[in-house]
């Protein structure tokens, strides 16, 4: 008896022992992909009874889609790769002048202070000579004094007049705008022009002297400018002056923070506007009283100018308003300069600096903990 088709033959009864079935479609026309990669699909030859063949256009189609959606994926992969250098290089031209600038010279000068370097000469190595020299020197130390009493009695005038001041100016009156324009105006004024307005009024023939002795306040003229305290109470004036309009505006930003409703609750409590000053304003500005504090130290350590167009090149009288960035200045310039002390010395204002600033950032950190 001749097999049907579809049976298995005698034997090993396993299925491709079976005869092919001539009627069975082929199953290599039946699984064989064609590629589609765009949509990641998979496409079979068509079937008897399937849907009708697509064609060689419809696969010259896919075969251009797939193209497009390779090349797709390349430039993705690389844009992918090109992301990790794309920070740096706008990064670049700022890490570059702050290397020429800023880092290159601190490390330039901490080489310095351990030199005997002067300013037509190079130096060698003379270990800590400059700095055990800077201990015993008597201007090293008068300087440092009046740096320190420039801090002590600048830093809180600063911290308080400008917080008084905006509080004053934050009342919205008529023409409070020309108010805050007027104080705001000797920040942007330069430091030289500031200087000689207040050298003209505090001069012997100056404005004030003038007018206290037409007034017969004084018989003789206040020596605002020929004595060392008296230069240096002035050149503090100066400061203070300066810098209330600045940090003025820093004391605005922090009030526009407050809630009004405070004061309306404080208000129906009772409580006066001294009150309200205390209870809730100025706990409410502390984070930012400390931030004054600590930028205004860091300027007091570091004034200049106000002392060289009051006091002239010598600082004053035997130099006793000098203050240490006047006696770096002193001691680096000239044709024999010493430079080598002179980084000593600002090393030393270095660090005194950075006391205070990890001061007031433990403080601040405190305090918004």
């Amino acid at each position: 008896m001749t097999p049907s088709a579809g049976t298995q033959t005698r034997g090993t009864g396993r299925p491709s022992d079976a005869a092919p079935d001539p009627a069975a479609p082929d199953p290599a026309a039946t699984h064989d992909p064609v590629p589609a990669p765009a949509s990641g699909e998979v496409r079979t030859r068509s079937q008897p009874g399937g849907p009708p063949d697509p064609g060689p256009k419809a696969l010259r189609s896919s075969a251009k889609r797939a193209k497009q959606a390779k090349r797709a994926m390349e430039a993705e992969t690389g844009l992918r790769h090109r992301k990790w250098w794309t920070p740096y290089l706008f990064l670049a031209p700022g890490l570059v002048m702050v290397t020429m600038f800023s880092l290159w010279p601190f490390v330039n000068t901490v080489i310095l202070s351990f030199t005997d370097a002067q300013i037509l000469r190079g130096g060698g190595f003379v270990g800590f000579d400059n700095y055990t020299r800077a201990f015993a020197d008597s201007d090293f130390w008068v300087a440092t004094g009046n740096s320190v009493l420039y801090l002590v009695v600048v830093v809180p005038c600063l911290v308080f007049l400008p917080l008084a001041l905006a509080v004053l100016v934050q009342t919205k009156v008529p023409g409070i705008g020309f108010f805050r324009s007027a104080f705001y105006t000797p920040v942007i004024a330069s430091a030289v022009v500031v200087g000689l307005i207040w050298q003209w009024v505090l001069r012997s023939d100056g404005l004030v002297n003038t007018l206290f002795q037409k007034l017969s306040i004084i018989s003789e003229p206040i020596p605002f400018l020929t004595d060392s305290t008296m230069l240096l109470v002035s050149a503090m004036i100066v400061t203070v002056w300066k810098g209330l309009g600045y940090y003025m505006v820093f004391y605005l930003a922090a009030l526009g923070n407050v809630s009004t409703s405070l004061y309306e609750a404080a208000a129906l409590d009772g409580a006066g506007p001294v009150r309200r000053f205390f209870s809730i304003t100025v706990p409410q500005v502390k984070p930012m009283m400390l931030l004054v504090g600590t930028l205004s130290a860091i300027s007091a350590l570091r004034v200049f100018t106000e002392i060289y167009i009051l006091g002239g090149e010598s600082g004053g009288p035997g130099g006793g308003a000098r203050t240490l960035p006047f006696l770096i200045r002193q001691v680096g310039l000239g044709f024999s300069g010493e430079t080598g002390y002179a980084a000593a010395i600002s090393i030393l204002l270095f660090l005194l600096t950075l006391v205070f600033s990890l001061l007031g950032r433990r403080l601040s950190k405190g305090e918004i903990s």
